[in-house]
């Protein structure tokens, strides 16, 4: 879905980022027809070269017409090569933009977040109003989309995704409950776009730096982590198996769940027993500091307050799913494990 509004936490800000990442992390719905923390100076530096496009031969086969089957079960025709596309995902923009094919996105979710700044030039079809997501119907129908790509989860609405079907627009619908699910929908984009080996290329670079950060914090103590998601008239921390649940444990952490799969709030009681060691400061960015976190009725008694283990972490590559999201794996478990040589790696280059 979309990013939290560059500025200071408001209610309609904290429940836009709970929405995010809910959307990556609860029950897929029914088929439907800023500041960051630096790394550790010891870090290695790990360089991805491009994801090079291969030679084509002359009898190679056509991909398209092409039939796929999206994240909520939908078979979805494309009769062509996508040549006019509609992201309805800050993860599909980017997505598209690292496979090369951003110049053909005619429509997109607007990103108070922008990445990559090559895509401030398309329009927004897509809004966050302060309580609901609005889809532009009417405009995208007037860019002759050829293809577009939406949330699932109730990311993009789903009376939107079923009225552009039932005018003839092929929507794919990508949902991402866990890591594998992110690299999954990568692959997927690449096959709707005419780019799989590309995508398949980008999957497999990523998987190897995931894998290299499990490596890196193997031998290390695994705190108790909270990552403070918002405060705003709630606590909201990641869900029980949650897509966030799933990165801090690959980051090294133990991570503090609020008991239920579907919720985001968690009781104060339950945070307070669970005794973090560790707090990350997802809303650092928009205002909160870490004393006015230590402040917070009863939290005194925690370790993380007692040792000041309260740390700032940009929550954007953490939480999106995009092709960053080994970045954003990097960034958590420096910042969960600051004294630890973590990877650190530059971003994948676009597609040619």
């Amino acid at each position: 879905m979309h990013a939290r509004f560059h500025r200071p936490v408001t209610a309609a800000a904290g429940l836009l980022l709970v929405a995010t990442i809910a959307a990556c992390s609860a029950t897929p719905a029914a088929p439907t027809a800023a500041p960051s923390t630096p790394f550790p100076s010891s870090a290695p530096v790990a360089t991805l070269a491009p994801t090079a496009a291969p030679s084509e031969a002359a009898t190679a086969p056509a991909m398209f017409p092409i039939s796929l089957t999206d994240d909520e079960g939908t078979a979805v025709t494309l009769p062509a090569e996508p040549q006019r596309i509609v992201t309805l995902t800050p993860a599909a923009t980017e997505t598209l933009f690292a496979l090369g094919v951003g110049d053909r996105i005619v429509g997109k979710s607007e990103d108070i977040l922008l990445y990559p700044p090559e895509a401030g030039a398309v329009p927004d079809v897509e809004k966050f109003d302060g309580s609901a997501v609005v889809v532009d119907v009417e405009k995208i129908l007037a860019s002759k989309a050829d293809l577009v790509v939406a949330g699932g989860n109730f990311g993009t609405p789903p009376d939107a995704v079923t009225r552009l079907r039932e005018l003839g627009v092929p929507v794919v619908v990508v949902y991402a409950p866990s890591v594998d699910g992110v690299l999954s929908d990568i692959e997927l984009l690449g096959k709707a776009v005419g780019k799989p080996d590309e995508a398949a290329a980008m999957a497999t670079r990523m998987r190897d730096a995931f894998t290299a950060v499990s490596d890196a914090v193997a031998g290390q103590p695994r705190p108790r982590v909270y990552y403070d998601i918002d405060a705003t008239g709630a606590f909201y921390g990641p869900a029980d198996k949650s897509f966030l649940a799933e990165m801090i444990s690959m980051a090294g952490g133990e991570p503090i769940t609020t008991g239920s799969a579907e919720k985001y709030d968690i009781p104060a009681e339950r945070l307070l027993a669970a005794d973090p060691e560790v707090i990350l400061r997802a809303d650092a960015a928009y205002g909160m500091t870490a004393a006015e976190v230590a402040k917070r009725p009863g939290w005194s008694t925690m370790t993380a307050v007692k040792d000041g283990a309260i740390r700032p972490i940009e929550d954007t590559m953490i939480t999106r799913p995009g092709p960053r999201l080994f970045q954003g794996l990097e960034l958590l478990a420096s910042t969960i494990h600051p004294d630890a040589a973590i990877p650190q790696s530059s971003p994948i280059p676009p597609v040619p």
